[in-house]
């Protein structure tokens, strides 16, 4: 695709006679004929209209419930899952332990409708026939599991997700069933340790995957909600904690730890999502650290507030040419090449 961009740098090259004009009419045609790839766009429109689907169908449904009946309703959405996952199951790629070949454009998308039809099925079984009873966590373990299976059996990341979510909503219904409902402590304690160990563990299966080969492509996302797990369960251990020197002492080097891991990820798999998270957790651990100093000097209270206004416009500001400069925070691995402007 030939952008406005390239056609200046193009223009402006000739002029200072830096490249001769036959080679920049040839570097201009050669960027005319260059297809342009849609794929993004069509990956996204495509993920958005299964969800889009599912959730317009879950609505007709209920809204047409008293008339059609739970049993009807069932047996609609169980045979639309059977069909969109016999879909997914015939052009199942074969297994392999690495990135396995697309053998089809909608498999991925019917299995990712299949998953959410079954979120779909249990939650309206569960309303009209309270099929699980009180047992919240039972109805987090199924999904999960099936997800987490369906995931490596057919090497979709989406559903990995899906899996992961759900696993991390089993632990949090059994370490503490309604808690969060029921106090105002939003991140008990008993919550906080389990998101924690839960995060270990995912991190662990990341750079276990990586190190053995297995299913390395997955890294990311185990990563991702590992590390946000983390992040949240530290920060509200911090702000509990805020009076505690032992708290500051294991959990201020645990976040900066972790900021520094995903900096460190970012730059090994050139991921601009990774490089915000650290950044972000990066930001959230300075403004803590600067919220706590001036709690220090209360008295001080015009002086504080100064300091405090001056802050957080200088970070503001600071965010704003963090995003700007981005691509240059990660610049190409050497041989690689950088992506054209669009």
């Amino acid at each position: 695709m030939f952008t406005p961009f390239a056609a200046d740098l193009l223009a402006d090259l000739t002029a200072r006679r830096d490249l001769p004009a036959p080679t920049a009419a040839a570097v201009a045609d050669a960027e005319r004929r260059i297809p342009l790839s849609l794929a993004s766009e069509l990956r996204t429109l495509l993920y958005g209209g299964v969800t889009a689907l599912a959730g317009g169908l879950g609505a007709l449904l209920y809204e047409h419930h008293e008339r059609l009946g739970p049993g009807l309703i069932l047996s609609l959405m169980t045979a639309l899952l059977l069909v969109a996952a016999w879909y997914a199951g015939r052009h199942r790629p074969r297994f392999t332990w690495g990135v396995a070949p697309r053998t089809s454009v909608g498999a991925d998308y019917a299995l990712l409708l299949a998953c959410l039809l079954f979120l779909g099925i249990e939650g309206y079984a569960q309303a009209e026939y309270t099929v699980f009873g009180t047992r919240y966590g039972l109805a987090s373990a199924v999904p999960a599991v099936l997800f987490l299976a369906a995931a490596y059996f057919f090497d979709h990341r989406g559903v990995l997700a899906l899996g992961l979510t759900a696993l991390a909503a089993w632990v949090g219904f059994t370490v503490a069933p309604l808690g969060v409902l029921t106090s105002f402590d939003f991140v008990p304690a008993r919550l906080r340790a389990a998101a924690i160990g839960l995060a270990s563990v995912l991190t662990a299966v990341a750079f276990g995957s990586e190190w053995r080969g297995r299913k390395a492509h997955f890294a990311p996302t185990y990563l991702s909600l590992g590390a946000n797990l983390a992040g949240v369960g530290l920060a509200s251990v911090l702000i509990d904690g805020w009076d505690s020197i032992v708290t500051h002492l294991l959990c201020v080097p645990a976040l900066a730890g972790l900021a520094w891991a995903l900096y460190r990820f970012a730059h090994r798999i050139r991921s601009y999502w990774f490089l915000v998270l650290a950044a972000g957790w990066g930001y959230f651990l300075v403004t803590y650290l600067w919220i706590r100093l001036m709690w220090l000097g209360k008295e001080l209270d015009e002086g504080v507030f100064l300091l405090s206004a001056i802050y957080f416009m200088l970070s503001a500001a600071g965010i704003v040419r963090f995003f700007l400069n981005l691509k240059k925070l990660l610049p190409p691995a050497p041989g690689e090449t950088p992506s054209r402007p669009s």
